[in-house]
């Protein structure tokens, strides 16, 4: 097979429409700004890009079908950690193309679900898309004065208490105390509160989950916005060092800076925040929540927003990645335009779901969108004893937490 890689021009839609025309037998894939022309036609090479509509590179030349084509969504690394033998074709950190025989694709499809994904490609499919700035629209002044309420001392103090357990384990001591603890954060700022029974795989955990009822009068819609409070050390086993800070602590201490910042705000929806157990092992948290919900709840959810590692630079982008589906589409392009009205983040966007809380939600039709750091390189620390505090970078943090802030607060609106 003969691949041409080139560097999308800012004038391509995502769904390639503008692509250049190309050799009968080329398909084509897309990695943000980067596409990949490929065919298993030896005389296609007339299906490289031409200069003029990009950054060409050379051809190349892989002994790969289309058949054995994958992409994978990993977190971190931890898909090449665990299979270091396949061949990756195209690595962009969270997503890679990889080459595996469809049997043993197969196999690897229901195995480490919270660590990585695997499916065939699809012929001219976007893998994620790097968006292009939204048109700045005049920010909202309720949801502005929100957005000034994050603040960097309190999010490193809660994520700095997070990282001081041991581990938090799902069903260890470390995960019950941290829960406790973050229950009682939740409670003194008047959210009422409570704890979700969860079966995980070797015990029990549980979810905390706490409520503010909106205001407004008649039938009210809530926001719920997610992470997962457990930890884990892949290597190491469940009383091995697992402080967790970038995965989860991040988005955990993130969802108490939200709590805060709403925690005096009379809206006219209701909010609802979820901490989740059970995450690593299999998303079981999630999974019971939404489990749990009657037809008319779900029905009442207008957005979920998952937060799943929001504190790692791991490249010099700042950029987050909104990851979710189909049926999310309306929540990710809001959350975008938020993105260019109240912060200066740079937006991808995948409608690839895997490895985090959103995918129970989605799987239940319910849009949810998961907002973690961008996709172009991996965080290598994640699920080890290294995954600690010194490398969280906070500023990126408290960013995320204000796209996600405003959003919030422009869909459960505020009381006149």
């Amino acid at each position: 097979m003969k691949i041409f890689t080139y560097k999308t021009p800012s004038t391509v839609a995502s769904k390639g429409a503008e692509l250049p025309p190309l050799a009968p037998g080329t398909s084509w894939v897309r990695f943000g700004k980067e596409t990949l022309l490929y065919s298993d036609e030896s005389e296609q090479e007339s299906a490289a890009v031409p200069m003029g509509r990009g950054a060409r590179v050379p051809l190349r030349q892989e002994a790969v079908s289309r058949e054995q084509l994958y992409v994978v969504v990993q977190n971190g690394r931890l898909f090449q950690q665990y299979h270091p033998d396949i061949p990756v074709i195209h690595d962009r950190g969270r997503f890679l193309l990889v080459k595996i025989d469809p049997a043993r694709a197969q196999k690897l499809a229901g195995k480490h679900q919270t660590c990585y994904g695997v499916r065939p490609l699809e012929e001219d499919q976007v893998v994620f898309d790097e968006r292009e700035p939204a048109a700045e629209r005049a920010p909202v002044a309720f949801i502005q004065n929100l957005v000034h309420k994050v603040k960097r001392e309190s999010l490193e103090a809660n994520l700095t208490k997070l990282a001081s357990f041991s581990t938090r384990h799902s069903t260890g001591t470390g995960y019950a105390n941290a829960a406790t603890w973050a229950r009682k954060q939740l409670k003194e700022m008047n959210y009422k509160t409570r704890l979700q029974m969860v079966t995980v795989s070797d015990g029990k955990s549980r979810n905390i989950i706490a409520d503010k009822p909106g205001a407004g009068a008649g039938a009210r819609s809530v926001v719920i916005v997610t992470a997962h409070l457990d930890s884990i050390n892949l290597a190491g086993g469940p009383t091995a060092p697992a402080p967790g800070a970038d995965d989860n602590g991040s988005g955990s201490a993130g969802l108490l800076e939200i709590a805060s910042a709403f925690q005096h705000h009379r809206s006219v929806h209701d909010l609802r925040l979820i901490l989740f157990g059970g995450e690593e092992q299999g998303l079981f948290g999630s999974k019971r929540y939404v489990a749990s919900l009657s037809f008319s709840e779900r029905a009442r959810i207008r957005a979920v927003v998952n937060m799943d590692m929001i504190g790692s630079l791991n490249s010099p982008s700042r950029s987050v990645l909104l990851e979710g589906a189909s049926l999310s589409q309306t929540v990710i392009d809001k959350l975008s335009q938020t993105a260019a009205t109240y912060t200066e983040l740079t937006v991808e966007t995948s409608l690839n779901p895997f490895a985090s809380d959103h995918v129970p939600f989605i799987n239940a039709s319910i849009p949810a969108v998961l907002t973690i750091e961008g996709a172009d390189n991996a965080n290598g620390n994640i699920h080890s004893a290294k995954d600690i505090i010194e490398k969280i970078d906070y500023d990126f943090a408290l960013e995320i937490l204000r796209l996600n802030i405003a959003f919030v607060a422009g869909e459960i609106g505020a009381m006149p």
